[in-house]
């Protein structure tokens, strides 16, 4: 029996990242059925590649369903891993990684089902080994004090995690991305005027940099939005979607980004070395901005959607609390003092330098 014609790619081999104490991988397998009849996923398995094959993470019913995106195709939930001739599936993997050593490499197999009744057939693919890529040196915090909530920050279905984007090639930038937005002790972001970005606590908070490095690119002249879920002072582009923005070279392959600053407020030039800690520029409300916040990432080149977004480590920050989601829920606690760690998603952190 000839395998399926399935392609099975991973389009950026993971790097281990770590938050709150655990280390876990976030990649993604792109499936694309080059067969003439259609097929459907039934199970992911995701194993150590090396040694004794050893199944670290297998994903089948509505688990792999919830995994799974179908770019550009508008489809029920059941009907997610069902992939007709020429189309792809994404399948978003979110491995935990139980102690001990990360393994060097990893290993895809997938179940699929073709056919229906007496015909129905079942067979398995292995994908190629993709090599996994120990964690990132840690770096400093792109802001000073709090608290901070991070909103859209690292969860297997956050908004940034599953922000593919095609330039070119299909990428997600924002991976590892983070809005910074700060509260109050009420968790609110604001007092006062709703439609002033004077009246969030964010507004007008100092972005540094995260490291030494250079800077690569920079944008300023971008008018402020008045807060609120669809107001924007100008069509969103690829050249406006960051806002006022600087991306800088912080060295090994890794490049920062500060998004939706406050126009005028830039205090860096293009190709300007730069020390970390270092003001870059102020919080605004530029860009695809619904209020005054700091969008911050790393990613593997100078394209604020068009690159791969990697993982990170902060030398240090405090963990206050989580929350629910953005302003619900919110429970505090001891400040945790968290080093060479990614705050995750709905959290509420605070820097210390």
């Amino acid at each position: 029996m000839l395998p399926p014609a399935l392609e099975l790619r991973v389009p950026k081999p993971p790097t281990v990242a770590t938050a709150e104490g655990n280390s876990f991988l976030a990649y993604e397998l792109h499936v694309t059925n080059f067969a003439r009849n259609t097929l459907t996923l039934k199970k992911v398995e995701i194993a150590a590649a090396e040694g004794e094959r050893r199944v670290l993470l297998t994903l089948s019913d509505s688990a792999l369903v919830r995994a799974i995106s179908r770019p550009a195709v508008q489809l029920p939930a059941a009907e997610r891993a069902t992939l007709a001739s020429g189309l792809r599936a994404v399948v978003y993997l979110w491995l935990p990684l139980d102690g001990g050593p990360p393994p060097a490499a990893l290993q895809q197999r997938l179940t699929i089902e073709s056919g229906s009744g007496d015909s129905l057939r079942t067979q398995s693919i292995d994908g190629p080994g993709v090599t996994v890529f120990p964690v990132a040196s840690a770096i400093g915090p792109p802001l000073r004090g709090g608290v901070w909530f991070t909103a859209n920050g690292p969860m297997a279905e956050s908004g940034h995690r599953r922000a593919l984007v095609i330039i070119g090639t299909a990428t997600i930038a924002q991976r590892f991305a983070i809005d910074y937005v700060k509260v109050a002790d009420d968790h609110r972001t604001f007092s006062g005027d709703q439609l002033k970005n004077e009246s969030y606590h964010a507004y007008g908070s100092e972005a540094l940099a995260v490291a030494d490095g250079r800077v690569v690119a920079v944008k300023d002249s971008i008018p402020e939005n008045v807060p609120g879920p669809a107001s924007r002072a100008v069509p969103i582009t690829l050249e406006t979607v960051g806002g006022n923005h600087v991306i800088i070279d912080i060295g090994e392959g890794r490049y920062a980004f500060y998004a939706h600053l406050q126009p005028g407020s830039l205090q860096v030039k293009l190709g300007q070395l730069v020390k970390r800690g270092q003001v870059v520029g102020l919080v605004g409300n530029s860009g695809n901005s619904t209020e005054p916040h700091l969008h911050f990432h790393l990613a593997d080149g100078t394209s604020p959607l068009g690159s791969e977004g990697i993982p990170y480590g902060y030398e240090s920050f405090e963990l206050i609390g989580r929350c629910a989601t953005f302003g619900f829920g919110c429970l505090r606690g001891a400040p945790e003092l968290r080093k060479a760690e990614l705050p995750l998603g709905n959290r509420l952190v605070r820097f210390r330098e």
